[in-house]
């Protein structure tokens, strides 16, 4: 494996080069590893299972010692993959309140930031996809039973016995 990142990097069931491939990716691409499960009515108003964490979306948290909480998403790192809510704080030894850092795959997003209209064109986007692909299919299969019928057709108009010419 090479030395640096390379997006033509297609897959490996070595977890040292899954985990290289994580942390030497370039921030474009580590975007889409922050992202996490919407809620059931999100998930149906917006038929898509899961989008990127923003700053301003309303977050439950699913695990840890923190599970059951909602709060607001303060910030989110990047580079170390770590997602802030705010209320959700630790306290350091020497007394002092942080935030605490949490994995965005132990987040379930309850309401959208719909601040950006990039956004709400991603959100609108997927759907119209699952249902062309649908119409696609659906015209793939008649199709297939269409050229299914010609050869049934000519299988049987060439089964006619031949008459002799004299």
């Amino acid at each position: 494996m090479k030395s640096k990142w390379n997006n033509k990097w297609n897959r490996s069931i070595q977890p040292r080069k899954q985990r290289k491939y994580i942390y030497n990716a370039p921030l474009s691409t580590r975007k889409k590893f922050v992202s996490a499960h919407m809620s059931k009515e999100l998930r149906e108003k917006y038929r898509k299972r899961n989008i990127g964490l923003r700053k301003g979306d309303k977050v439950k948290i699913m695990r840890g010692q923190f599970k059951d909480l909602t709060g607001k998403v303060e910030k989110v790192n990047l580079r170390k993959l770590k997602i802030y809510v705010e209320n959700i704080k630790i306290e350091k030894n020497d007394g002092t309140m942080s935030l605490y850092p949490l994995s965005p795959s132990n987040l379930m997003i309850i309401e959208l930031n719909l601040d950006d209209k990039k956004r709400i064109k991603a959100l609108k986007r997927k759907p119209e996809k699952k249902q062309n692909k649908a119409k696609k299919e659906i015209k793939t299969e008649k199709k297939i039973k269409s050229e299914k019928k010609k050869l049934v057709s000519n299988k049987k108009s060439s089964k006619k016995p031949k008459e002799d010419k004299k």
